[in-house]
């Protein structure tokens, strides 16, 4: 085993293709294989699954990656302090739900984190896309709710998967609505007096299911409903149809400005929000302060 061999399981990793892996380390497909395939045979497990539709990392593959992360580290930091290299690009990416306080921590650990070079990725997109994302490791973090409703479905998934869920916080539902909303001045809503006003939620493509809403009481008939796929424009609407979302209420102002605000939901359900990531496979360095930087946003807001 070599520290070569171990950037590239990272590397390969990272893209989730052997073709755009080789192409980052501007050496040939089969050489990057083959040194693959020899690293897997000496370590005597399978790093990589194959099929039809790529390779994703298999169980034993995870835990395996987390390690090597580990030791490319801190033989980084072994040259950088006595060699006087320069540390390579740090690499990170988390998906996640629509959720503000995701992306205040992402522009902390930026701020607090990145080099000169950096490559790092911050994923809006779909709750089933989360999962695979962070099954596959392209993410190492996912961030994302459950409910009385979802859990069972959502807790399945995970476990097939091996990923556990780590809670952050429980909040109660609230609407998104414009300031200009005739709703904006009451210090609490219900779910009769939304009737008159679109409701906005955010398209889950191929796996569009109740279950994978990422607004809850999803199973609610709404006689105005608008779906969209992008969550700039679902924002837009709230303002330009006085339209409503259904989320946490933790909304940042330095992010999103001032024109959208939460107003509390009359409401017996709870939303528990929280992150997950794979069973045997530790944090990063820059996962663990990913984390601790989410913490401290949802402290803030």
């Amino acid at each position: 085993m070599t520290l070569q061999q171990l950037k590239y399981v990272i590397e390969v990793a990272n893209r989730g293709s052997i073709n755009e892996a080789a192409k980052r380390l501007f050496i040939s497909q089969p050489t990057l294989s083959n040194a693959i395939k020899d690293l897997e045979e000496e370590m005597q497990l399978e790093i990589f699954e194959r099929s039809n539709k790529g390779i994703s990392l298999s169980k034993q593959g995870a835990e395996f990656l987390s390690y090597a992360r580990q030791v490319v580290e801190q033989s980084e930091l072994l040259e950088s302090r006595f060699l006087g290299s320069k540390p390579s690009p740090q690499h990170f990416s988390v998906s996640t739900q629509h959720y503000a306080f995701a992306v205040s921590a992402f522009v902390s650990l930026v701020q607090e984190y990145g080099q000169e070079e950096y490559d790092l990725a911050l994923r809006e997109t779909k709750t089933y896309e989360i999962i695979e994302d962070v099954k596959s490791l392209r993410s190492e973090i996912g961030i994302m709710y459950r409910n009385e409703f979802n859990e069972r479905v959502i807790n399945k998934l995970l476990k097939a998967a091996n990923l556990e869920f780590n809670s952050l916080f429980t909040a109660k539902p609230h609407i998104f609505i414009s300031i200009k909303n005739p709703l904006a001045q009451q210090s609490i809503v219900t779910i009769d007096q939304l009737q008159q006003y679109p409701y906005l939620s955010f398209e889950q493509g191929e796996y569009n299911s109740f279950y994978f809403s990422e607004e809850i009481l999803s199973t609610l008939s709404h006689k105005k409903s608008i779906r969209v796929h992008d969550r700039a424009t679902l924002f837009n609407l709230l303002i330009g149809l006085n339209g409503y979302t259904i989320s946490t209420g933790v909304l940042s102002s330095d992010l999103n400005g001032n024109e959208i605000i939460p107003v509390p939901l009359e409401c017996e359900e709870t939303i528990n929000i929280g992150w997950i990531s794979h069973k045997n496979a530790s944090l990063s360095k820059l996962g663990t302060a990913y984390i601790q930087a989410l913490e401290r946003a949802i402290a803030y807001e």
